[in-house]
């Protein structure tokens, strides 16, 4: 059975986890060592396990722990190439990659790995490079876009196909305007290379989510211009006028910034 699991969401590092059982993934690895650690033997898994680390982009919050996974425990890196080398230039990286274990992914090329088919697709971002996941197992689609400065028809073709979505919910609009950021940050975080806002989650699951989506996690929100119960009302809201109903047509949770999400059956 596939399973899914939510390490930490946002700027304060970011993870996930899926696994048949016989082939395990993580998505990103931005927390510490001892976080990832923790978190998986809680819930009944060992870091060794890890068949591969897939990362999105090279921001410290999604990369600090690739190195160690890398060396200390034999784990593959897949990225693109843009992404390997924005790597390996991060302060962040204190364990550096070698040739051993970098693997280098193309977006739209699927790599199949043990139960799984990853195929990466572009998202845009100002990193280096940036990508989504798209993760087949077991006829189960499981996509995931975080860091989204707009959405593309890429994006809304993966929320159209997945059956599973993490998405991004960076920010309410409002709350970024009167806060506190510089008016540099807040022009960054609203451009096409920054971060999605609630309102624009919400209009993109509610125009291509289909009837064979079954769960949506909303991620990467912001501490600062953002809170969990605002975000899942304002997406909430929208998805309402569209006459989709949360919890009737699919369930719809908030992943949170610091806590470890549910060990989730995906069927």
């Amino acid at each position: 059975m596939l399973k899914f699991l939510c390490l930490g969401s946002g700027s304060s590092g970011n993870s996930y986890f899926l696994t048949t059982g016989h082939t395990s993934i993580l998505i990103d690895a931005g927390l510490n060592m001892r976080a990832i650690r923790k978190t998986l033997q809680a819930n009944g898994y060992d870091v060794e396990c890890v068949d591969a680390v897939f990362v999105t982009h090279d921001h410290a919050d999604h990369i600090k722990s690739v190195g160690n996974l890398a060396n200390d425990y034999n784990i593959p890196i897949y990225a693109t190439a843009e992404v390997h080398l924005g790597i390996n230039r991060n302060y962040c990286v204190t364990s550096k990659l070698t040739e051993k274990h970098v693997r280098q992914i193309s977006k739209q090329q699927p790599t199949v790995l043990g139960d799984f088919v990853v195929t990466p697709f572009a998202v845009p971002h100002d990193s280096s490079d940036c990508v989504g996941y798209c993760v087949e197992a077991e006829g189960i689609t499981f996509c995931l876009v975080t860091d989204a400065g707009r959405v593309t028809e890429e994006i809304q073709e993966m929320v159209h196909a997945a059956n599973y979505l993490v998405l991004e919910s960076n920010h309410d609009e409002e709350m970024l305007a009167r806060g506190p950021y510089p008016a540099y940050l807040k022009g960054r975080i609203r451009s096409g290379r920054g971060h999605l806002s609630n309102r624009e989650c919400g209009k993109l699951l509610a125009e291509h989510a289909t009837e064979r989506l079954r769960h949506v996690w909303l991620c990467h929100l912001s501490e600062e211009n953002n809170h969990p119960e605002l975000a899942r009302k304002t997406v909430s809201t929208i998805l309402r006028g569209y006459c989709i109903i949360d919890g009737v047509d699919f369930q719809l949770d908030v992943l949170r910034r610091k806590t470890p999400s549910l060990l989730y059956d995906l069927v």
